[in-house]
């Protein structure tokens, strides 16, 4: 199905949707942005020629640039990736607010990968060869972004991926928002291993690219690197829902620590039947690399709390940015809204797009490329960020404790990490 807005006159579908009077909308957005246009330093200069900016047939016009939207807005990945939606919507919104991109209102063509990586290939064709979209904010799956990038390289289109990752890719025509496996999943192991002494693992995943790359360039570093020992290693299909026996093999190993990426909805089946079976914070040590806030308002605090998850972003950062981020995201989709990792590196893309075609003083994809290197994003809610030439963001890892009431409490900040996509003995 494909979704296609102008502005701000509606929200990506999701179940907790209200509709709203375009009125009543258009003052909550003017509040809640009105820091971030400050922010943007927006600047309502005219907009330069349609014929400087666009030599590549892309779709502009003189007061508007069409962009597209790919995520799953429905199936098992809808859990993780309306949290997206909602974030790169923010973004543009308050871009548009600001006086939009090189004088020229921001407009979406949405498209529901609908957990299905065939159709996120197909989407992403329709999006780059029919709509001739300037740029595409999509994806959370690695399985997900393999299946476009071929069509992405192909037809020379830009991606803004959010989503944390195995690392051991890097391409011209993607921007890698989120954390590799160098500043989340060596990091976490770091932290976990010298805070908690831990020497024996049992790694759990789903079933699909990212989990077993992370899996196995975790278990290279625990035994090479921690000189530690990987007592169990198991993978579940995605949407798995029974982990009965994982648990029991679990219990009977007493690992020093499990280390979870199951993705999607099936973290709210695993930890619901972790507590039921006693494995609990207070007796069990559980590092995850794929459970955010988005996740658990699905899995519910009480089921996760006292785990750890190693991230790059919390909601419960306390920073100036952070807090008007989240103040603009919870007056657009409401004060019980979360925050989770993957959400604010989604939020980074449309910014960083939008400083890289101002640099540039283009959309063309080549030259927004050339210009991205190098760029600052000073306001982050994450903090500090700053593109590297191989297109990954220099970033903080943290660590943050799982509470009852959903969020997280952060118990280490990494300093600034570069990214390494390409780890020296790990590939």
């Amino acid at each position: 199905m494909t979704y296609s807005f102008d502005d701000d006159t509606r929200d990506a579908p999701s179940a907790e949707h209200t509709m709203v009077s375009p009125t009543r909308r258009k003052i909550a957005l003017g509040l809640a942005t009105l820091p971030f246009m400050m922010m943007a330093k927006p600047s309502f200069a005219a907009a330069p020629p349609t014929s400087k900016v666009n030599t590549t047939g892309l779709a502009i016009t003189d007061t508007t640039v069409t962009v597209g939207q790919l995520h799953s807005a429905t199936g098992t990945m809808a859990i993780s990736e309306t949290g997206s939606i909602r974030a790169e919507r923010l973004a543009i919104d308050q871009i548009n607010a600001g006086g939009g991109i090189l004088g020229r209102q921001i407009k979406i063509i949405q498209e529901d990968g609908a957990s299905d990586w065939p159709t996120f290939a197909e989407k992403a064709k329709k999006l780059l060869e029919n709509d001739h979209v300037a740029t595409v904010f999509g994806c959370w799956t690695s399985a997900s972004r393999k299946a476009v990038l071929p069509v992405f390289e192909k037809d020379n289109g830009l991606l803004y991926y959010p989503t944390f990752y195995e690392g051991l890719e890097q391409s011209k025509n993607v921007f890698y928002t989120g954390q590799e496996a160098t500043q989340q999943v060596l990091a976490g192991l770091n932290w976990v291993a010298r805070e908690k002494k831990a020497k024996t693992f049992y790694l759990v995943g789903s079933d699909y690219i990212w989990p077993r790359t992370s899996n196995k360039i975790a278990r290279k570093h625990i035994e090479n690197v921690l000189k530690g020992e990987v007592v169990g290693e198991d993978y579940y299909p995605l949407g798995n829902t029974q982990f009965g026996s994982l648990i029991n093999k679990i219990k009977l190993k007493k690992p020093d620590v499990i280390f979870a990426d199951v993705v999607g909805g099936s973290n709210v089946a695993f930890y619901k039947q972790l507590k039921a079976a006693g494995v609990t914070g207070d007796k069990q040590t559980l590092l995850t690399i794929s459970v955010t806030e988005d996740e658990l308002l699905g899995i519910g605090g009480e089921n996760f709390e006292g785990f750890y998850s190693c991230m790059k972003y919390f909601q419960s950062l306390e920073n100036e940015a952070n807090k008007k981020f989240v103040a603009a995201f919870k007056a657009k989709y409401g004060a019980d809204a979360v925050i989770g990792d993957v959400t604010q590196a989604a939020y980074l893309g449309p910014w960083l797009w939008k400083m890289a075609v101002e640099k540039a003083q283009s959309f063309d994809v080549d030259k927004v490329v050339a210009a991205s290197p190098g760029i600052e994003f000073n306001d982050a809610p994450e903090g500090y960020v700053k593109i590297h030439p191989n297109h990954h963001l220099w970033s903080n890892t943290l660590v943050g404790q799982g509470q009852k009431d959903g969020q997280f409490k952060v118990v280490f900040k990494s300093e600034l990490i570069e990214p390494n996509p390409f780890p020296k003995g790990y590939q």
